[in-house]
């Protein structure tokens, strides 16, 4: 019952807290500089996520033609640029991945 009572909590503070910064934000005007600054938070949050798992294998750099990861990183980068289609990225990214680790 403990485990269930400390999740439901926490459910309710984390909810607690988004609610308070949308009815905050909702009623003042950030700064032009505040503004353009949380722009660059998407790209920097998931770069932060994704660039470690495409570097590191086994807590060391990897920049070897042996990563599969970070091969299939690029593959999906080069769809990503040329096509601008998040599925077709993310489908090209696994694709490669699957046939890179089935043939190296």
């Amino acid at each position: 019952m403990t485990v269930w009572l400390i999740i439901l909590g926490m459910g309710l503070i984390t909810y607690a807290l988004r609610l308070s910064l949308i009815a905050l934000l909702g009623r003042i005007t950030l700064p032009p500089l505040v503004q353009r600054g949380l722009r660059f938070v998407p790209p920097a949050v998931l770069s932060a996520i994704i660039v470690p798992e495409l570097l590191l294998s086994d807590g060391a750099l990897s920049l070897s033609l042996a990563n599969t990861r970070l091969l299939a990183g690029i593959v999906a980068i080069l769809v990503a640029w040329r096509t601008r289609n998040a599925l077709l990225t993310i489908a090209a990214g696994m694709a490669a991945f699957w046939i890179l680790g089935a043939v190296l």
